[in-house]
């Protein structure tokens, strides 16, 4: 079971959960490993299956609510704010610094999905991450400019966003959009039949890997953070950590394999790259035929450069 912590972070605290391995003596100093857990998803959901593996092969984990969702503090409620994601993770490595049997020469990051662009974007200029490991990472601001977010452009989008900005200014009501339809019914009604986003569903809204504390809703001034916002940017300068990237082999509309691929060349350590044959990017999250193959490399790769 792991421990609830609080992670300050200026006014507010995250709410985190520290998986430690077995037999874990603080006397003794340890590896450890932050996450960084999808858009929408809560420290309950992917970094809870991720963070209790690592725990079994050795590693202190910490896995947390963003700032302004989950459990965690932060006013407006909903906002993905990348930077602010960003931030989150030092914050946690702040944290993992202080407590007794954690090395703070020895902590790495691990980023999930949307997590994976953060952790790299943190990474970069924050290098008390001594090693850095993707799996099905994403860039949200490639991702949100493209034509599945903004079919008419980033800059007519962003038009968009602030007249609807103006208008919540006028209303004094915050807007909050789905991340995804809330059942497959709802889904087949909107036309979205294509294999990922049923497979995000199926994972999310369903009591497979849904939580009470997820709301699947982003309040709609992210998406003006997210359209400005670029993962990689200065990567090949600034991220030297060993970096290791995990892609799901079958390619679909979540874009994580070609932000793998793409963050794999322009790295300038890169060191270890496993494509996950067969797996989709929503089953790289709890299906263990494929978790087990990335749980086995990352174990590897900490084992090694942490």
């Amino acid at each position: 079971m792991p421990q609830h912590i609080s992670i300050p972070r200026g006014a507010i605290e995250l709410a985190a959960d520290l998986y430690l391995p077995e037999g874990f003596d603080a006397a003794e100093p340890h590896a450890a490993v932050v996450l960084a857990t999808p858009g929408s998803s809560v420290k309950e959901q992917i970094g809870a299956n991720y963070a209790s593996r690592l725990a079994e092969n050795g590693f202190a984990a910490l896995t947390f609510d963003p700032a302004h969702q989950g459990q965690s503090g932060g006013q407006p409620r909903d906002l993905e704010d990348p930077y602010r994601r960003g931030e989150d993770i030092s914050y946690a490595i702040d944290e993992l610094s202080t407590i007794p049997g954690i090395d703070p020469q020895r902590i790495g990051a691990l980023g999930i999905c949307a997590g994976g662009g953060y952790a790299v974007h943190t990474a970069r200029t924050d290098h008390r991450i001594k090693a850095i490991a993707t799996v099905v990472a994403g860039n949200m601001g490639e991702s949100w400019r493209g034509p599945g977010f903004s079919p008419d452009g980033p800059a007519a989008a962003l038009d968009d966003l602030a007249a609807a900005r103006t208008r919540e200014v006028i209303g004094q009501d915050l807007e909050r959009v789905n991340w995804l339809p809330d059942t497959l019914e709802d889904a087949a009604a909107a036309g979205f039949t294509d294999i990922d986003t049923t497979q995000a569903i199926t994972y999310y809204r369903t009591p497979r890997g849904g939580s009470e504390h997820s709301t699947n809703r982003r309040l709609r001034r992210s998406d003006s953070l997210l359209l400005g916002y670029d993962a990689f940017h200065l990567v090949d300068p600034l991220l030297t950590q060993p970096l290791q990237v995990i892609v799901a082999g079958r390619q679909g509309n979540t874009g994580q394999y070609e932000a793998g691929m793409k963050l794999w060349k322009l790295a300038p350590n890169p060191i270890d790259l496993l494509i996950v044959e067969g797996a989709g990017h929503y089953e790289m999250y709890d299906e263990p035929r494929y978790v087990d193959q990335a749980i086995e490399r990352l174990t590897a790769f900490y084992g090694e450069y942490l």
